[in-house]
């Protein structure tokens, strides 16, 4: 054996690399080079002759990772890598399936549909059942059926409890009829075949059983019901299941992984090995410790504790903004900082928890110069709902706009058909004239379509312009189709990103009134078309990187910085009315352990939702962080008191708080007021504190009255009682 293989690694990597040939689990936390153990214990194993490149099988989730696990393999060993079989879930099945079409009843020359190619095929059939598509939309459809797949269910095996369910179980099975005779399969039917193939035939599956003696994988964390039931599958009772993985980072719950494969692991394979890799080679000290704390607030954990040889480094800085677009300028006036100390502007990262929340910082990036890149998703202006909305209001600001017509004149769903629509583009070609033009005359259900723009048109008139946005969201069909699409269980947490996207347009427009001189629809539609795709960063580019946390993962910046940590938003409010925390504390972890050197943590007191202004609390994650770990820019005292509810926010809150018992806060002096507390003054009545200034004699406290409007009051005759 190749001594150098082993020298650099640290005990409990070189304990996990020189395993005897059983199954085992290594718990490899964030930075703790999982990838360098995975790709050494393969070629360890064959540098000792324990096994040859044919008796392994290893499995990622990308072909990224799987790419750069041959490339390190090349590096450590004279064979032929390529001879391995070295894949994704998908391409490892693929691969098996060609070499056994003829068992697995399949064309030898089978093509694999991409989701574009799926979607087709089934509108195919639903158009053959002659199913409405408003009723029944046809993307809705394909999450349905991969959704099935992947939980390996076929359609005769699928619970129908209703009739709509049942006309979706039988599109399924007309579709499997469909793609079986013209010789094509999907993504998720690579892997059920490919399992329904092992499962009934005992030669084959005792062949490769036979073969694989070691199979290997990476981001177990990840693993699907049916990924598990195929490794245990090609296992079989004699072969090593070598897992690598971290239940802390297991935040693809949406995708359909299951955390728990990871303890059905160490029960079904009887492990006895479960190696900790806790050395973390990316983030110093106070970083990890942050980290740490937090995630030993959940339960049922396998359990480690991240540490690091580098020095315990910065605390992590806190920003408690007055608002989010406090809280954006501060974040660019730091890039900006930075940039001047000489970190470059790849090597930082804004974090969010919504795609929503990138609006503001996109606008304050935009105002500031700074170059960036959505890592991972589009920009603002450049999501589907966004510019669907856009058309609809460019086209009522313009109708001779062809462009905005055909984008939203079957969006949604309408029954104008591709034919209707190339009738009209015919029609407005012979006679010279706009689409608009020739819809007006076509008739039937385009002429409807007509109508419904001219009555949005005169709905808006007079209207300001955030209400103008509200509108058409809600008349143009838009928020009830997306709506809509949150009773699809696959398709809920896409539709709701996208309703928050729509609702922040409306605060994009609440903004630009406040700041443009011009407020018109026209002015507005121009900035959007400034803020979007032509100032996106191109490749080799210096660019700040935008993403969601979960985009986040597997990545890693000199400096992150965490944004929006307030309750509702990080955790999300659905998880808090679960009153399930777990993952969302899960993705805490891994937003923190993205940071190498500096972390920020910002949060504001109050955001703008749905066009109006909404008082925020700061995230419940914050308080379980340690005090000595944090150094705060702002001063401590609102967000402390912002941990104890007031008695009316209280009911507000208790779903959020009932897991965890809120940490009291120290008493403050008569005379302070906390930003979004309620108060009742005897002379104006009920309000809400807006702000503050000075303190004792000095100080003043304004606040929003529901009858009187905005006052500004002086502490000493103030008088107020909180509510």
């Amino acid at each position: 054996m190749n001594s150098s293989l082993l020298s650099g690694l640290n005990p409990e990597q070189r304990a996990a690399v020189e395993l005897p040939a059983q199954s085992a689990l290594i718990l490899a936390g964030a930075g703790s080079g999982k990838t360098r153990v995975l790709t050494t214990r393969i070629a360890y194993l064959i540098s000792t002759g324990q096994a040859n490149p044919h008796s392994i099988l290893a499995v990622t989730f990308t072909n990224k990772a799987a790419k750069e696990m041959k490339t390190r393999l090349s590096s450590m060993l004279p064979v032929n890598i390529n001879s391995m079989w070295i894949g994704t879930f998908h391409g490892l099945c693929n691969r098996l399936l060609r070499a056994h079409f003829r068992e697995a009843n399949l064309p030898q020359t089978f093509q694999i549909l991409d989701s574009g190619d799926q979607l087709s095929a089934i509108k195919r059939v639903m158009k053959a059942q002659n199913l409405d598509p408003e009723k029944f939309i046809p993307r809705d459809v394909q999450n349905f059926i991969s959704g099935s797949k992947e939980q390996g269910l076929r359609a005769h095996e699928v619970e129908a409890y209703d009739p709509f369910t049942r006309r979706k179980v039988e599109v399924f099975a007309e579709y499997d009829a469909q793609c079986q005779r013209e010789g094509v399969v999907d993504f998720s039917e690579l892997l059920l075949r490919c399992y329904e193939l092992l499962s009934r035939n005992q030669g084959l599956r005792e062949h490769y059983q036979e073969r694989f003696k070691h199979i290997l994988v990476d981001e177990f964390q990840d693993t699907n019901p049916l990924q598990y039931r195929w490794l245990k599958l090609l296992a079989g009772g004699n072969n090593s299941l070598f897992a690598v993985g971290d239940d802390d980072q297991s935040i693809y719950a949406f995708r359909g992984a299951n955390v728990g494969n990871m303890q059905e692991l160490l029960r079904d394979f009887h492990v006895e090995n479960v190696i900790k890799l806790e050395q973390n080679y990316r983030s110093h000290g106070n970083i990890l410790d942050a980290a740490n704390a937090l995630i030993s607030n959940n339960k049922n954990r396998l359990g480690k504790n991240l540490w690091t040889s580098e020095n315990g480094g910065e605390q992590l800085r806190v920003y408690e903004a007055e608002t989010d677009v406090d809280e954006a300028r501060f974040i660019v006036e730091e890039i900006q900082e930075l940039k001047r100390e000489g970190v470059k502007l790849t090597e930082m990262a804004l974090l969010y928890r919504s795609n929503a929340q990138s609006r503001v910082l996109e606008h304050a990036l935009v105002s500031a110069g700074l170059s960036y890149r959505v890592y991972g998703g589009l920009r603002f202006f450049e999501r589907q709902e966004i510019k669907h909305t856009l058309a609809y209001l460019r086209l009522m600001e313009n109708t001779d706009d062809d462009n905005a017509l055909l984008r939203i004149i079957n969006f949604p769903t309408r029954g104008i058909g591709a034919r209707s629509i190339e009738q009209l583009q015919e029609s407005a070609r012979i006679n010279n004239t706009t689409l608009w033009d020739a819809a007006a005359r076509a008739g039937g259900k385009v002429t409807a379509f007509v109508g419904l723009i001219e009555s949005l048109r005169s709905g808006i008139a007079g209207l300001p312009l955030p209400e103008i946005m509200e509108h058409v969201l809600h008349h143009s069909g838009l928020v009830a189709h997306y709506e809509g699409e949150k009773a699809v269980a696959s398709k809920r947490r896409e539709a709701e990103e996208r309703l928050e996207n729509m609702n922040e347009l409306i605060n994009s427009a609440t903004m630009f009134v406040h700041e443009s001189e011009d407020d018109s629809l026209t002015a507005f539609l121009t900035h959007a078309s400034l803020e979007s795709g032509e100032h996106q960063a191109g490749d080799g580019d210096d660019a700040l990187h935008l993403m969601t946390v979960h985009a986040a993962k597997g990545l890693e910046f000199h400096t992150v910085f965490i944004t929006g940590l307030e309750e509702s938003l990080f955790p999300h409010q659905n998880s808090i009315d679960n009153n399930d925390l777990d993952e969302e504390r899960r993705l805490m972890y891994v937003a923190i352990t993205r940071a190498r050197r500096r972390l920020y943590l910002t949060f504001a007191q109050r955001r703008m939702l749905h066009g109006q202004t909404h008082y925020s609390r700061v995230s419940s994650f914050m308080r379980e962080l340690p005090e000595e770990l944090l150094h705060w820019i702002t001063p401590r005292v609102s967000a402390i008191r912002s941990f104890q509810p007031s008695s009316y926010e209280a009911n507000s809150y208790t779903k959020a708080f009932n897991a965890v018992p809120m940490e009291k806060a120290p008493p403050a002096p008569s005379a302070m007021w906390r930003i979004g507390q309620r108060v009742f003054h005897q002379k104006f009545g009920e309000g809400v504190v807006t702000g503050s200034e000075g303190t004792g004699t000095e100080g003043r406290v304004q606040v929003n009255f529901k009858r009187a409007g905005s006052k500004w009051l002086a502490l000493e005759y103030a008088k107020l009682e909180a509510l």
